[in-house]
């Protein structure tokens, strides 16, 4: 079996958007991405922290289609990772002002999650990882990772 780099990690996701300009206007103004390139009405690029891109939009098989069917296979969520519970909480904020429905929460042990989707349905993912250190072990020091749920009042009580 071949194994990944362990340096190796996930640099960025093109999502299939229907209209590109109410994707860009999502991603930028709830998600706070910025945008660092386009491509008329075909393609964005957009980042946080001056990255080439973490998301790529593009309308080039889906310009004006339907959203993909829930129970078919594809993406089930964008996961974007928060330094801190703080920086979460902002995030999980600006979500709630922009409108967006809440579809779960949990408390997984490892981390804070909150889900959601974008406007063609895309799912997506806010969270922070708790120090590994804090990480829930079995008695043979295996993860042993929970599904509880999470307390979203506390979470906002975070907002600076």
């Amino acid at each position: 079996m071949t194994k990944a780099h362990p340096g190796m990690s996930i640099g960025h996701v093109h999502l299939k958007v229907t209209d590109l300009n109410r994707s860009i206007a999502f991603y930028r103004d709830v998600m706070g991405l910025d945008v660092t390139q386009s491509y008329g009405d075909q393609a964005a690029f957009l980042s946080a922290g001056g990255y080439h891109h973490h998301i790529g939009l593009n309308t080039w098989f889906s310009k004006n289609g339907p959203p993909a069917p829930r129970r078919s296979a594809g993406l089930f969520h964008v996961a974007f990772l928060y330094p801190d519970r703080a920086a979460l909480a902002q995030a999980f904020k600006s979500v709630l002002d922009a409108g967006v429905e809440i579809e779960g929460a949990a408390d997984h042990g490892v981390s804070e999650a909150i889900y959601f989707s974008d406007p063609d349905g895309n799912g997506i993912e806010i969270y922070r990882d708790r120090p590994e250190g804090e990480w829930p072990r079995d008695a043979s020091g295996q993860l042993d990772m929970v599904n509880t749920p999470l307390d979203l009042e506390a979470l906002l009580l975070e907002v600076a």
